[in-house]
């Protein structure tokens, strides 16, 4: 079947790969590679367990909570990043649980470091 090329706008066939389209390459950082080690995993397994995987901040009923008990879309969150303090990524007070839509507020400032840092340390004191 013969279509319209979006790249280079001749006709090709669809299954031809084209060489005006962009090779796009995943940007290899210290910050990424840290993600995929184990000692990454074992610390975001851990947290998420003092975190009891629930959301934090839904827990609190904070931020346009719709749900108290929330345990879909779980992330840990470095409340410093860390490209900002490579020292502290592994630091059970600088991680927290956060469900997807809270995660991105807290990446936009919409959730203070200092209200995070509160709730973390509450969370550490429990254990």
């Amino acid at each position: 079947m013969l279509r319209s090329c979006k790249y280079c706008g001749r006709i090709h066939d669809s299954k031809y790969q084209c060489s005006s389209k962009p090779v796009r390459r995943k940007i290899r950082t210290k910050q990424n590679s840290f993600r995929s080690t184990e000692a990454w995993k074992r610390k975001s397994l851990e947290i998420r367990e003092r975190d009891r995987y629930l959301c934090q901040i839904c827990m609190r009923k904070l931020y346009g909570t719709t749900q108290q008990y929330n345990n879909r879309e779980i992330e840990v969150h470095h409340i410093v990043p860390i490209a900002e303090d490579w020292d502290g990524r592994l630091d059970n007070d600088n991680l927290v649980s956060l469900c997807g839509r809270h995660h991105e507020m807290a990446e936009a400032g919409k959730i203070s470091q200092a209200e995070l840092k509160e709730i973390a340390r509450q969370q550490e004191d429990e254990m």
